[in-house]
């Protein structure tokens, strides 16, 4: 989907298109007020005080008609600048205004204000010659928005809405968001009970549902299993640590605006802990160790909890309390590149397993000049990010750098993923890290009997669980592969009175191999108990006939196709089993 904030001619028209819509609110609510109207990456809003009117559904097209009718006017759009006070005088009656005015520097901002016909309002711009160039648009969606995104303030309306130069590039924009609609795993996550949220909960904790605990556990036990064979150990560390946990790491520091209050308990003071390397330093630490033992690479499926601001809280994307596919890795010096490598191997493993293509390699680094977000240690720095550039080097990954993304304590390589729709996404991270172990005294005695401090490699596979799932499901728009599938075969029988004991038999023999299957025996049609299966997005489901019974078969219908397959039953255990353990896409 293209980014109209990024494009400038498109940038330009859906400002202007705001101006547009802001005119047309002007007319058919004459005492309304603006507040802001920028351009985003899906096309414009506009924030609104309509006082005691409400926007609904119906009134979007009225809105669009009167906005057509402006542009067939044609007014030009002039640009006039202001001194302070004549803006101040010009929209007096405007506390929105004044409230934008007021906080202008007159010596160092030139304000400026656009008219077009009988519409005058405060704006940088720029915009379009004339509003006759309006002429393709859509007003999308409306919903609430607090006065500078304050929840103390007042609560106004916002309308989003869209222009191109042509029909023809709205008619296509309109149907890719339409698809990213069917595509958002919220809505795909509600229609198969994959997960949900409450608000007595709270915001960004999303409980998941059974089918959205089997996605989750298959995941765990899929990774898991390929760690386990790269011979890392797992453990299990609580959700909480003191502050002083978090001060000797640093995070306290650097990290605070992020993580949840503190509390006090009896005489100590904790925090939710948003993230495990702490913890996991700890339990390095916990004894001593030689060369000879590392590397040591220590997992764990962590809950962490974060402070993500309310607005940008999204289902399983955006969270405040995520479960991170977590690990540290403890190496020598001589060890970071052989174990840098073997993470990307793993990372590029998995997306093969998962038929991720459409990904890139950003080798983030620090701010030379930012002192106070990146531990001030030059020759740190300079070692750390040529170990990484050196490793990719060596690999022949193509990867492109990116000043001031790195984690406080060390440079990062982080695997942005395309969407099927939507912007990029971080999904894998490995960060290199020579603080940490500094900070908690960590050592190994080396071959000469000296004590060395180790390097940790910080690194997280799927990033977290909630993420990933999200991004899946919007991969697969719901219809997962079969291993991954909450159920993945129903069966139903063809008539209760003379196929459900087949069925039954059927049944149980499934269960006995470990397969997530489901018998639909109510006294429902046919038909109807299919289009379930398929709005369920079922991979398979077996109609049991006569057929079926006299011969020892199974006839099954694949997800999203027409066509039946009959096959021995022998021959489809034998087929899903295989599937199931081969991980087929």
């Amino acid at each position: 989907m293209i980014n109209i904030k990024e494009n400038e001619r498109l940038n330009v028209m859906n400002h202007s298109c705001a101006h547009l819509m802001a005119q047309a609110i002007k007319h058919l609510y004459p005492k309304a007020l603006f507040w802001v109207g920028p351009v985003i990456e899906e096309g414009f809003y506009y924030d609104i005080d309509l006082g005691e009117d409400v926007i609904k559904e119906e009134d979007l097209e009225r809105l669009e008609k009167e906005m057509k009718k402006i542009s067939k006017d044609g007014k030009r759009i002039v640009r006039r600048e202001l001194t302070k006070d004549e803006a101040l005088d010009m929209f007096k009656e405007d506390p929105y205004k004044i409230d934008l005015i007021s906080r202008m520097d007159e010596n160092e901002n030139v304000i400026t204000c656009y008219s077009q016909g009988d519409f005058t309002d405060l704006c940088r711009g720029p915009h379009v010659e004339t509003v006759k160039e309006l002429k393709f648009f859509k007003l999308i969606k409306f919903s609430g928005a607090y006065w500078k995104g304050d929840s103390k303030n007042k609560m106004l309306q916002r309308i989003y809405g869209v222009c191109f130069e042509n029909q023809e590039d709205l008619d296509s924009y309109m149907k890719e968001l339409e698809e990213a609609k069917e595509r958002d795993h919220r809505k795909i996550g509600k229609d198969l009970d994959i997960f949900m949220a409450h608000d007595l909960v709270g915001k960004g904790m999303p409980l998941w549902l059974p089918n959205g605990a089997v996605i989750r556990k298959e995941l765990e036990n899929y990774i898991y299993a390929k760690e386990r064979s790269m011979g890392y150990q797992h453990v299990y560390t609580p959700c909480v640590g003191t502050v002083d946990l978090y001060k000797t790491s640093g995070h306290w520091d650097h990290y605070k605006e992020n993580m949840f209050p503190s509390m006090k308990v009896d005489e100590e003071e904790f925090v939710l802990r948003p993230m495990n390397c702490p913890h996991h330093m700890l339990v390095y630490g916990n004894k001593l160790h030689s060369y000879r033992d590392l590397p040591i690479r220590i997992g764990e499926f962590a809950t962490d909890f974060r402070y993500e601001a309310s607005g940008a809280v999204k289902g399983l994307e955006r969270v405040r309390c995520m479960c991170q596919n977590d690990a540290h890795l403890f190496v020598t010096p001589d060890q970071i590149g052989e174990e840098f490598k073997k993470v990307v191997e793993l990372i590029l493993d998995v997306y093969k397993d998962f038929g991720l293509e459409n990904y890139k390699f950003r080798l983030s680094l620090r701010d030379p000049e930012d002192k106070e977000k990146y531990f001030d240690d030059d020759d740190m720095w300079n070692e750390a990010e040529s170990k990484l550039r050196e490793v990719l080097n060596e690999l022949g990954v193509e990867y492109f750098e990116a000043i001031g993304e790195a984690a406080f304590y060390g440079p990062k390589l982080d695997v942005e993923v395309k969407p099927a729709v939507g912007p990029e996404v971080t999904l894998s991270t490995c960060q290199l890290d020579f603080l940490l172990p500094r900070r908690f005294e960590l050592s190994y005695v080396d071959s000469n009997g000296e004590k060395k401090v180790p390097v940790v490699l910080h690194r997280a596979i799927f990033g977290t669980f909630d993420r990933f799932t999200a991004f899946i499901l919007e991969e697969t728009k719901g219809s997962l592969p079969l291993w991954l599938s909450p159920t993945q075969i129903n069966i139903i029988p063809v008539n209760n009175e003379y196929h459900l004991d087949y069925s039954k038999e059927l049944y149980n023999e499934l269960l006995e191999k470990n397969i997530r299957v489901e018998l639909d025996s109510r006294d429902e049609k046919l038909s109807y108990k299919m289009r379930e299966s398929q709005t369920r997005k079922i991979p398979m489901t077996l109609i049991i006939g006569d057929k079926e019974r006299d011969n020892n078969e199974i006839s099954f219908r694949l997800f999203g196709e027409k066509e039946t397959t009959t096959l021995s039953k022998e021959e489809f255990i034998k087929l899903v089993v295989d599937k199931i353990e081969n991980k087929s896409k």
